[in-house]
This record gives C-alpha cells, structure tokens and sequence, in this order.
C-alpha cells in the first residue's frame, strides 16, 4: 500500500518532528496554514484537543479579544506560542510576550518556509520576530527602565491559587462557600482577594472578576 505522505514526511523520525497545534477565528485562515505545514516532515499537526509543543495563532488584529484567546490557549495547552498577525500596536508588545509567544510572524510575510523557521525555533526556546518589532521592544523597555516605571499590571498576573478564588466569585459563591469549596479557611479567602486587589489596584470582587476575564483567566 502506498503512502499518501511525500516520501520525506513518510521516513521523517517521529521523536524529532514538532508537534503544533493551529488555532485562528475563520476556518479558511486554519486550513490555509495547516496546509502550508503538512507538507513539511519536521511538523506533525495535532487537533484541538490533542497536546502541542507548539501553539499557532493567527490573528488579523490583538484586540482585547485576540489577547484573551492567546493567554488562554497557552495556559490551557501549556505551549510555547507562534503569533501570525496583521499589526502589533507598540503598547501591545510587551503583553504579547507576557504571553509566552515566542515568536511573531506578520501576516504578509506567512510563507510556509517562514512559518516552520518560527515554529521550530520557537519549539527550542528561542525567539524571533520581525527586525521592526524588534526594535520597538527594545525602545520600549528602555523606555520603561528610564522612567522607572514598573512592569504593567499583567505581567504581575494572579496565582494558581488567586485564579481558584476569583473563578469561584465569578461563579457567586460567597466567602463562606469559597472557603469550603477549596478548603481554605474564611481568613485565608479573605486575603487572597485583599492581596489581588491591592496589588493589580482592583477597586472589588466584580472589578478583580472582570480583570480574570479580560485577561483570560477565567
């Protein structure tokens, strides 16, 4: 029986392919770069649900949206991250990289070669973005060391444990029932939602739900 893969792909050592996974918001942008992958045998394309090395994204625009889908596809799959996406405004950057994306790839530039480069470095813990990016990141942090301001408020983000106490408010759950529920003492769900709002500068309970969500917590 004959392979359907290119003899390449077929003979390829599956311990040294790359697993990724392709998330975008239309059907024809992810089939269009899984596509482009399939036919390179360093790449092993997995579904949704199956574990990744990598996580593929892409995006036309990093609205709040876009940003909220990033965090929580890392967080959930535990992936390094490739962003493909149209524009990156500067005051975007550095929440991009909180992210875990380890490498950017502009949409205009999504050739397959381009693609796998971005995947297979990004699978080794190394980075890459376009020369442009790269030099506003590195105005930017520059910038934030002279005027001594402190990181933004999402690179502090909340804890495991911070994360199991604002899920279950969002969910209506007293401080009593919270307590319970996670076996905490009252005291302790208490200041745990004390030391979140303090320290993200959260007005309350709804303003620290809402922040989870906007971020991609819960």
């Amino acid at each position: 029986m004959s392979s359907s893969l290119p003899p390449s792909a077929a003979s390829a050592p599956p311990a040294s392919r790359v697993r990724v996974a392709v998330n975008a918001s239309d059907p024809i942008s992810r089939e269009g770069v899984r596509s482009q992958l399939r036919r390179h045998p360093e790449v092993e394309l997995c579904e949704d649900s199956g574990p990744a090395t990598v996580a593929l994204l892409i995006e036309d625009v990093l609205d709040e949206a876009a940003l909220a889908r990033l965090r929580r596809t890392v967080r959930s799959e535990g992936s390094r991250a490739v962003l493909v996406v149209g524009t990156v405004r500067e005051n975007e950057l550095l929440d991009v990289i909180e992210c875990g994306v380890g490498a950017i790839v502009w949409r205009r530039e999504a050739t397959a070669h381009r693609l796998v480069q971005a995947v297979m470095t990004t699978a080794k813990g190394g980075g890459d973005l376009p020369s442009d990016l790269l030099g506003r990141l590195i105005s930017q942090v520059g910038r934030l060391h002279r005027t001594g301001t402190d990181q933004p408020t999402s690179f502090r983000g909340l804890t495991p444990r911070e994360v199991d106490v604002v899920r279950l408010v969002a969910e209506g759950l007293d401080t009593t029932e919270i307590a319970t529920k996670l076996s905490y003492s009252e005291r302790t769900v208490k200041n745990v939602m004390h030391g979140l709002t303090t320290r993200l500068h959260l007005r309350n309970r709804s303003h620290a739900v809402a922040y989870a969500l906007r971020e991609g917590y819960i």
